[in-house]
């Protein structure tokens, strides 16, 4: 898929070496197509990171797409240079007045705090609010999910008794669903977090329908309002190595941290891990470009 974003943009010149095709505004310009217009809220701390894996999974579909990414404003990261985040970032007051075929809002490291104890939180909550009438879909991800559970339907995320760390086997509860249409019986996807939802709380309400679950890492894919909001409980887009970076980080910070579940063959962090969960994000993204975006959004926004 063409995606449109700033020429210089880091992740540009990352995902072209990758042979993925990355559109500069200039050549957007000479073609006489409506792009799909897609927020991302970037709620990472290493948001270049997650800009290459965000823009990755966006790249498998023909439809064109113009990016636009998002920072908060009552809270700076550390991680990213303030000049990456002036030039590339907007922020919710820069784009309270528009109206987008889609949101992304990212996970964050900030699970096993209370919602209302981020220091982002109502600055989330408003644009949650905005996005029911002027996003077509939002899609959140990971603590991105449980926020929108949260606030949406009250629905209450709780502890871990230990981080869920590696990659796990989920099944496919609603094959007829477009969200996962082409979707395995089984699939494999990442998690890295401290705190889940219980899957008896989204089956008591109506609203919410479960995609595809997990035996050890629970409920993972949740669709509410015919896709208006979608919620993935983990990390599909995390490239190959992001979980052996999350380790090593920990073990060099002297955390108390196991080996990522199913991740390196042998389980010798020396070896590469295997790579075993693409195809179905790529399969996720497209889905949702498609058939909650692309399909049901006027042409006039």
């Amino acid at each position: 898929m063409p995606i449109k974003v700033q020429s210089d943009l880091p992740a540009k010149k990352i995902l072209e070496d990758e042979n993925i095709f990355i559109m500069d505004e200039t050549r957007a310009m000479h073609q006489d197509i409506r792009p799909l217009k897609i927020a991302i809220l970037n709620l990472m701390p290493l948001k270049e990171d997650t800009e290459v894996q965000l823009l990755r999974s966006l790249s498998n579909s023909p439809l064109q797409v113009d990016i636009t990414f998002l920072t908060t404003e009552t809270y700076v990261g550390k991680n990213t240079a303030a000049s990456h985040l002036d030039q590339f970032y907007l922020t919710y007051a820069d784009v309270k007045n528009c109206k987008f075929d889609g949101l992304i809002i990212t996970g964050a490291p900030v699970e096993q705090m209370k919602f209302e104890e981020v220091t982002y939180w109502d600055e989330l909550v408003q644009i949650m609010e905005w996005s029911k009438t002027n996003v077509t879909s939002t899609l959140h991800i990971c603590w991105g999910a449980q926020a929108g559970l949260y606030y949406h339907y009250g629905i209450q995320k709780t502890d871990l008794k230990e981080k869920l760390f590696g990659i796990y086997e989920h099944k496919v509860l609603n094959r007829k669903v477009p969200f996962i249409r082409g979707f395995d019986d089984v699939f494999y996807a990442p998690h890295s977090r401290y705190t889940t939802v219980a899957k008896e709380d989204i089956v008591n309400c109506k609203q919410l329908t479960i995609l595809a679950e997990s035996e050890e890492a629970g409920v993972f894919i949740v669709l509410a309002d015919e896709g208006k909001r979608i919620f993935v409980m983990g990390h599909p887009e995390y490239d190959r190595v992001t979980l052996d970076k999350e380790f090593k980080r920990d073990l060099n910070k002297g955390l108390n941290i196991d080996i990522p579940r199913n991740y390196y063959p042998q389980n010798e962090p020396d070896n590469i891990p295997n790579l075993t969960w693409r195809a179905h994000a790529n399969a996720m993204y497209a889905n949702w470009l498609n058939y909650y975006l692309y399909q049901v959004t006027p042409y006039e926004l």
